[in-house]
């Protein structure tokens, strides 16, 4: 392919308010508009602290919330004490303490943590990818797509999309925020609680671990509000299907073996799936029934020579977006490749930035029904295209895997 200058994703403009809200270094864009090229592999570990309700609770001041013993047990293996924890251990970066394998995620509630002020002051991901890794001839890699200006979403979000939604999570450099999707569970159907996204929009990769207070919440702002009037909008008219928290996570293990805030190692396998709990346990009904949609995943979508037409969804938060409105792109795909020996990405031409990390891209699946087939990834300084994994057999290990963990609840 064409040599093409080192892209870097660029970071969204603040205004005064927004200026005292950390700069997240190791996060990207798409991914890229969050955090470096990802990668994304099967889980290996399968602990047995998977986040399963037990009669153990504690009172968080917004009502009961069920702390599984499971993850109690996995924090005090980390010696970590969960109340500790609650009221402000979890700030505790050290390099001993961020806990980074497949087995060790641990992501207590933490209720009322995620309100419209911190939602609103998350930070986009940062990701940038090295020139190197997108010059030369490796793999199969088309002309650079032209820009496709990005759409607003017409309000209200859920009845256009509903299975889109924002997560929200903190790391060293403090709160950010990706995209993601609802997606179906074979071991549940149409009662799924699983969320796909990008797997550095959960893991911090090579140099980090798992990132922390990890929350979905669906059709963000579903009314369409400016970020004027969001500033001033209780949480329950800003999160009006709930604070979804992860009770486990699963990303690729090439994005935890190579991973980072810079470069396009591991791009194609930058995929995550989490499994949510509500935050004040509620009537019941899994995210699936909440929302009332969840998207099939295709793991054999057609080469991208097949495939028409791909529609990616976020919420870009990077100038010149303001991270509380939905937007999507849809054009033809093309082919990128970073390193010869990985999958070919699915490239499109999009203006969204970064914020839109983790979101779902969907087309017509090998059963002729819209489906999700990729996810925001990468993308270069100057928005103009995102690229996103083809979701193969890896991403099927790391599906299947989590599908799989809770198929007796």
């Amino acid at each position: 392919m064409r040599p093409i200058r080192p892209p870097f994703i660029a970071r969204r403009s603040r205004d005064a308010r927004r200026k005292t809200s950390p700069v997240p270094a190791a996060v990207g864009l798409a991914v890229a508009l969050a955090l470096t090229a990802t990668a994304c592999g099967s889980g290996s570990g399968s602990p047995e602290a998977s986040g399963r309700p037990s009669s153990s609770t504690t009172d968080d001041g917004a009502g009961k919330i069920t702390i599984p013993d499971g993850l109690r047990d996995k924090l005090k293996e980390h010696g970590i004490d969960i109340d500790k924890w609650k009221n402000g251990a979890w700030k505790n970066w050290d390099k001993d303490d961020w806990l980074r394998e497949a087995e060790d995620y641990v992501n207590p509630i933490i209720a009322g943590l995620w309100d419209t002020d911190r939602m609103r002051d998350a930070d986009d991901p940062q990701k940038s990818v090295d020139g190197n890794d997108l010059s030369g001839d490796q793999g199969v890699t088309d002309p650079t797509p032209r820009a496709v200006k990005a759409r607003a979403v017409p309000p209200a979000y859920h009845a256009n999309v509903p299975e889109a939604g924002k997560v929200f999570f903190d790391g060293p450099q403090g709160t950010m925020v990706c995209s993601a999707t609802v997606v179906a569970d074979p071991a549940h159907p149409g009662k799924s609680n699983l969320v796909w996204t990008a797997g550095h929009c959960v893991h911090a990769g090579k140099k980090g671990g798992w990132y922390r207070n990890l929350a979905f919440v669906p059709s963000y702002n579903n009314a369409g509000r400016s970020s004027a009037e969001v500033e001033n909008t209780p949480r329950a008219e800003i999160a009006p299907y709930g604070v979804w928290w992860a009770d486990w996570v699963r990303t690729s293990d090439q994005w935890i073996a190579q991973g980072g805030s810079t470069g396009g190692d591991g791009a194609p396998y930058d995929f995550a799936v989490m499994h949510v709990t509500p935050e004040k346990g509620g009537s019941g009904k899994s995210l699936e029934e909440t929302v009332g949609s969840a998207l099939p995943v295709d793991f054999a979508a057609p080469a991208v020579s097949r495939v028409e037409s791909i529609t990616a969804t976020g919420y870009p938060a990077a100038a010149p977006f303001a991270g509380e409105t939905m937007y999507q792109c849809q054009d033809a795909p093309g082919r990128l490749s970073i390193v010869r020996s990985d999958p070919t990405m699915y490239r499109i031409g999009c203006t969204m930035t970064g914020g839109s990390s983790g979101g779902g891209w969907v087309a017509t699946g090998s059963n002729g029904e819209p489906a999700l087939v990729s996810n925001t990834s990468i993308g270069p300084v100057k928005a103009g295209w995102l690229a996103g994994p083809r979701l193969g057999k890896v991403a099927k290990g790391v599906y299947e895997e989590m599908s799989g963990k809770f198929a007796a609840q």
